[in-house]
């Protein structure tokens, strides 16, 4: 469909776009404000999410637009874009350059298109339904490995499962893994879908920090969903495995997790346009 490789045209360029503006702050001295909720945002943060909103007021001002710092605006299409500017901000005030702009895009409830460009880095990662998924323009797959005593897990922050009553989870997941690393935020994400980790888990996660992996992960041929086994975006939690691993994975964490909590049954989420 002409129309979805112009839409995953428009996510790269814009998520590219905005990167560069965040580079512009990066290791310079930028200082955080803080949110309610007690987390940072910076000015880099409102101008990358500014250019893309104005960007699609511009090109596709009857789609829908769901902002981290602005926001949601209706529209009258059938699409909806989701934007995190900068994904990791604690990161970026920090100099840690594995920080990343996301940009999301679903048609009728549905993801379809899914960017993560981390500009410090140079490597954008970018996926479209029945298009593959890419690393800077060549095709990337999640990893083969099959045995999770052989696998690389990572995690944004170990201290945010023990708050949600997770910690016991995290942990029977962790020692079951070969390699327990600290490559967070969406990196990780990214890391799983271009094969150079196996699993990466957020025991808590917005719909914005999520939006480009459904399809980014289903599209290298691995999976992306909640701690229950629901694929998509819209779970509060972040699970992202490869094909291989991802029964043993949901079967580890729900172990973990204690009474209540079962081995998911299959799908929510269906990813065809």
């Amino acid at each position: 469909m002409a129309e979805l490789d112009a839409l995953l045209d428009t996510a790269i360029d814009l998520a590219e776009r905005a990167g560069r503006t965040t580079l512009g702050h990066f290791r310079n001295g930028v200082r955080p404000d803080w949110k309610e909720d007690e987390t940072p945002v910076t000015v880099a943060d409102r101008e990358a999410e500014t250019l893309v909103r104005h960007a699609l007021e511009r090109t596709h001002p009857d789609h829908a637009v769901v902002g981290e710092e602005f926001g949601a605006q209706d529209g009258t299409a059938p699409y909806r874009w989701w934007i995190d500017p900068i994904d990791g901000t604690k990161a970026f005030v920090r100099g840690v350059p594995t920080y990343g702009v996301l940009i999301g895009l679903e048609r009728e409830g549905v993801p379809v298109v899914g960017v993560a460009a981390f500009p410090a880095l140079g490597e954008t990662v970018a996926a479209a339904v029945g298009r593959g998924c890419r690393l800077n323009g060549r095709r990337c797959f999640v990893s083969d490995v099959s045995d999770l005593a052989r696998a690389a897990v990572s995690t944004t922050d170990p201290g945010a499962f023990a708050p949600l009553g997770r910690e016991r989870a995290w942990s029977r997941l962790a020692r079951a893994a070969w390699i327990r690393a600290g490559w967070g935020d969406a990196y990780g994400y990214a890391l799983v879908a271009s094969g150079r980790i196996e699993v990466m888990a957020d025991p808590a996660l917005n719909a914005w920090d999520a939006a480009p992996f459904p399809v980014i992960l289903r599209e290298a041929g691995g999976w992306f969903g909640d701690w229950n086994g629901r694929e998509g975006m819209h779970g509060g939690e972040g699970l992202a495995t490869n094909a291989a691993l991802r029964t043993a994975v949901l079967r580890t964490l729900a172990d973990g997790n204690g009474a209540g909590d079962t081995v998911p049954r299959g799908e929510a989420d269906t990813l065809t346009p």
